[in-house]
């Protein structure tokens, strides 16, 4: 199991492969992952790892935040994005429009050129506040791994009862194109299913759904980190970029990281 969490509220700058020089947000707790799905890909683990010991306030985000952004600001260092990531899912912070609000508040003080980034599995995106917050961010990210049910349930597993792709879409299409589409494509085995959301059932369900949707943007990628399901295959280049063509030939832009 890989167990690989992030132990402060304010993590980097890293250089991410899809966003630049990024300084990361961690919205959820530094000794444990929140979570409303259980992904077999995630870097951070799975749930079961535990909860830990609760969330850091709109208050407490907002001063690392400050101090770590004028830190860097007299450091002369670059940024490109803050990116909310973390362990777990960041919009079930109870305080996430607040924090957003902050942060771009953070943002124009000491990085006015630098982008806010949120990555999302879209799953509380149902929520007023949520739905707000996401169409302040200049990258509103959100994830769409697959439209066919019985691989959702393996590869993202939703622990939401109520969870389904008809509502996700549903709900992806109310950003009227405000939102980029964040996808991971992956080969594999777990507890004893096969895995593949590459097949030409898989591929033309999702680019249906692209085309309802109508993100400004598509993110296809593939595994990079250690994952909790080691049986699992990172795709090519090559492969990516053969369903990038299938979407990019309708009119989209996609961006492609291995």
């Amino acid at each position: 199991m890989s167990t690989k969490l992030f132990g402060s509220i304010i993590f980097g700058p890293v250089h991410s492969r899809r966003l630049g020089i990024s300084l990361g947000v961690n919205l959820l707790p530094i000794d444990g992952k929140v979570c409303s799905f259980d992904c077999i890909y995630c870097e951070c683990g799975y749930n079961s790892q535990g909860k830990g010991h609760g969330l850091p306030t709109a208050e407490q985000v907002y001063k690392s935040l400050d101090n770590k952004l004028s830190e860097m600001f007299h450091n002369k260092e670059e940024l490109d994005v803050i990116t909310f990531a973390g362990n777990g899912e960041p919009t079930l912070h109870p305080q996430f429009l607040d924090i957003i609000n902050n942060t771009l508040l953070l943002r124009n003080k000491w990085f006015p050129k630098a982008k806010v980034s949120v990555l999302s599995n879209a799953t509380c995106i149902d929520k007023v506040s949520v739905f707000d917050a996401l169409n302040k961010v200049d990258n509103n990210i959100l994830k769409l791994d697959s439209v066919i049910p019985e691989t959702i349930a393996l590869l993202n597993v939703p622990n939401n009862k109520n969870f389904t792709v008809d509502k996700l879409i549903n709900n992806l299409k109310k950003f009227n194109g405000n939102l980029i589409i964040q996808t991971l494509f992956v080969r594999g085995i777990h507890n004893g299913h096969i895995i593949d959301n590459t097949t030409e059932k898989e591929v033309e369900g999702w680019i249906k759904a692209i085309q309802e949707i109508k993100p400004r943007q598509i993110m296809i990628y593939a595994i990079d980190r250690e994952t909790p399901e080691k049986n699992l295959e990172k795709l090519s280049k090559d492969e990516l970029e053969e369903i990038a063509d299938k979407v990019r030939i309708l009119g989209y832009n996609v961006t492609v990281s291995v």
